[in-house]
C-alpha cells in the first residue's frame, strides 16, 4: 500500500512549527523508515509534539560523499539548530543539522501560543501491526542491511542517504538563488557580495594576482572583513601544539596568517584541512561546543575515529559562501578545530558579549 502525498507546506524562514506525534510520523515511513529516500531517525523522536522556527529551508544541500556539489532536495527544511544526538548510531559525535520533509511537520498559528492553524490532513494512520515502520523497525533501520562485511556495523543515517533522497543541482541553475532569497535563506546583498567575490576570483587569472590579493585583505581589514580565503601553506611537517581545551571554555581563533604558518601545502595539519568556509572565523571568540573523536563515514557507514584532537565551537559552522558548486548551502555543518589554531582565553563578562555578538562578514560590498 502506497501512501498519498501530503500537500507541502510552503514553509519559509521564521515560520513556526510543531512536530508531529510518533504515530503520525510513522504512519508517513516506508519500510526503509524514509520518505523519498530521506530516513527519519530514533534521535529525532524526542522532538515529537514540541514547537520549532524554521532556521533555513533545505532545497539544497552539499555532497560531501562523492564530487563537491549541490544537491536539491524537495519539501524539506531544517529546524532551530536541532541537531542529531548520536545516540541511536552508537554515540556519533558529528552533530549533523537534522532534515525535517514537511510531512513530519504542521504549521502553528504564530498570533497564538495554544491554536494551530489549519493543515494538511495526513492519511489515516493504519493500526500498528499495518504499520510499513514502527519504532522496533525505525531503529533496525539505522544499520545498513547490504553491509560489505558481516563482522562489522555500517550505520545508515540522513547523512549517508543523502544522495538517495536529493538529485545534482547544477551551480548555473539561477533558480536555486532565488529560492534562497524567497525562502528567507539569504538577503539580497548577500548574493550580490557573492557575485562580487566570485568576479573578483575570476579576475585574478588575468591580472597582478599578489597585488590585487594586497588590495583586497587592505580593503577587508579596513572595512573589518574577511581576508582573502584562499591562501595555502608551506609545510612539509606540521607541528601541534596541546591546550586540553574542554567543553565550555573560551577561545580565541588565531589569526589567519598565524595558522597559515601551521599548515602544509595541502592547507592540512596532521591530516586535518582548514578550509575557505573557516576564514571568517579568524580573530573571534568562541566556546568549545566539543571534542569529536569518532564519527560515522558518510561514504562508508563505518564508524571512524578521528586521529588527533578535533574540536567543534559554538556557532562557528560552514556558510558556503566560497564555493561557487555548493554555494549557500544551508546545511550548517560543523568543521573540525586543531587545538594549535586556537589560545585559551580566560572568561569574563566582556568577553561573553563579544562572543555572543560577533557577526561574520563573507565578502566585500566592493570587490
Amino acid at each position: 500500500m502506497s501512501m498519498a502525498r501530503t500537500p507541502p507546506l510552503r514553509l519559509r524562514v521564521g515560520d513556526l512549527v510543531e512536530v508531529r506525534s510518533e504515530q503520525e510520523i510513522l504512519a508517513t515511513l516506508d519500510e526503509s523508515g524514509a520518505i523519498e529516500g530521506l530516513p527519519f531517525m530514533p534521535e529525532m523522536l524526542e522532538f515529537c509534539g514540541k514547537r520549532f522556527r524554521v532556521e533555513k529551508r533545505a532545497d539544497k544541500t552539499c555532497n560531501t560523499i562523492t564530487v563537491m556539489e549541490s544537491r536539491r532536495l524537495y519539501d524539506t527544511v531544517h529546524l532551530e539548530d536541532l541537531r542529531c544526538s548520536g545516540q541511536a548510531h552508537a554515540g556519533c559525535q558529528a552533530q549533523c543539522y537534522l532534515f525535517w520533509k514537511e510531512a513530519w511537520l504542521k504549521r502553528v498559528d504564530d498570533r497564538s501560543d495554544n491554536q494551530s492553524a489549519p493543515r494538511p490532513a495526513l492519511p489515516s494512520a493504519p493500526s500498528g501491526a499495518e504499520l510499513r515502520c514502527d519504532r522496533s523497525r525505525l531503529e533496525q533501520n539505522t544499520r545498513r542491511f547490504d553491509a560489505p562485511n558481516d563482522g562489522e556495523i555500517y550505520y545508515r543515517c540522513q547523512a549517508t542517504d543523502l544522495l538517495k533522497a536529493s538529485t545534482p543541482l547544477p551551480w548555473w541553475d539561477l533558480r536555486q538563488y532565488a529560492r534562497d532569497v524567497f525562502s528567507g535563506n539569504i538577503g539580497a546583498m548577500d548574493l550580490l557580495k557573492a557575485a562580487l567575490f566570485h568576479l573578483f576570483q575570476k579576475t585574478l587569472r588575468i591580472t597582478a594576482y599578489r597585488a590585487q590579493i594586497r588590495a583586497y585583505n587592505c580593503l577587508q581589514s579596513w572595512r573589518g572583513g574577511a581576508p582573502y580565503p584562499f591562501l595555502w601553506g608551506t609545510l612539509d611537517k606540521t607541528p601541534r601544539e596541546t591546550l586540553d581545551l574542554r567543553p565550555g571554555e573560551l577561545v580565541q581563533i588565531k589569526p589567519y596568517e598565524e595558522i597559515l604558518g601551521t599548515l602544509s601545502i595541502k592547507n592540512k595539519n596532521r591530516g586535518l584541512l582548514f578550509g575557505p568556509e573557516m576564514v571568517p572565523y579568524c580573530g573571534s571568540v568562541r566556546k568549545v561546543r566539543a571534542r569529536v573523536e569518532h564519527i560515522v563515514d558518510e561514504k562508508t557507514g563505518k564508524m571512524m575515529k578521528l586521529p588527533g584532537e578535533c574540536l567543534i565551537l559554538d556557532g562557528v559552522v560552514c556558510r558556503a559562501a566560497y564555493s561557487e558548486k555548493r554555494l549557500f548551502c544551508p546545511r550548517n555543518i560543523f568543521p573540525f578545530w586543531r587545538e594549535i589554531w586556537l589560545k585559551r582565553v580566560e572568561q569574563s563578562p566582556t568577553v561573553q558579549a563579544t562572543t555572543e555578538s560577533t557577526e561574520i562578514d563573507h565578502a566585500p560590498e566592493n570587490a
